[in-house]
């Protein structure tokens, strides 16, 4: 299933800011409100629809992730990426995104609201899988500073670019059209 328009707005949950409502949207704000409302998390420590931009072959691309958790200095402590199929198929993808984002986020969740993935973008290691392995804010810290994550070696950037790029090419043909596409160069 790719991300379809339904030809309306509706309300951003964190930001109040209106927006186009697609068929994931929904999801999307559902996981903030239960961030928010069941896990504790300050509204401004979310941030909405991020971009990790990378270089491959000359041309700059952008992948979009959904949440990123910010922690006091604004430095991510987590990126939230939302799939619409197994979250684990996506955590590749998610360490990628996790390891090239500037800083590098020492956490990663993949989830489609029914199941979630935690792990440490480091190491690569799961933390935790199903909707308890989302962690609570009070625990964010602690967990996020026990898995931290150093800047990339070139050589390891640049592979995991390229993967990031595979992951951004095989689904640009529906669910992340634009977003993953390359930027035009002005």
């Amino acid at each position: 299933m790719h991300e379809e328009s339904l030809g309306t707005v509706i309300r951003d949950y964190l930001t109040g800011e209106e927006l186009e409502e697609t068929s994931y949207e929904i999801y999307r704000q559902g996981l903030a409100r239960m961030l928010v409302e069941e896990r504790g998390y300050p509204r401004d420590s979310l941030s909405p629809k991020i971009g990790v931009c990378f270089p491959v072959d000359g041309q700059d691309y952008t992948r979009m992730v959904d949440l990123a958790v910010l922690g006091p200095d604004g430095a991510p402590l987590m990126l939230v990426i939302f799939c619409s199929g197994e979250p684990g198929s996506y955590l590749r993808e998610a360490l990628a995104a996790a390891r090239l984002h500037v800083p590098p986020a020492p956490l990663v969740l993949t989830t489609d609201t029914k199941t979630a993935v935690l792990a440490a973008s480091g190491t690569g290691a799961v933390l935790g899988e199903g909707l308890r392995a989302i962690p609570y804010h009070a625990d964010l810290a602690a967990l996020a500073a026990a898995h931290p994550a150093a800047p990339l070696e070139e050589a390891r950037a640049e592979r995991e670019r390229r993967i990031l790029f595979a992951y951004s090419e095989m689904l640009s043909g529906g669910c992340c059209t634009g977003a993953c596409r390359p930027k035009p160069r002005v």
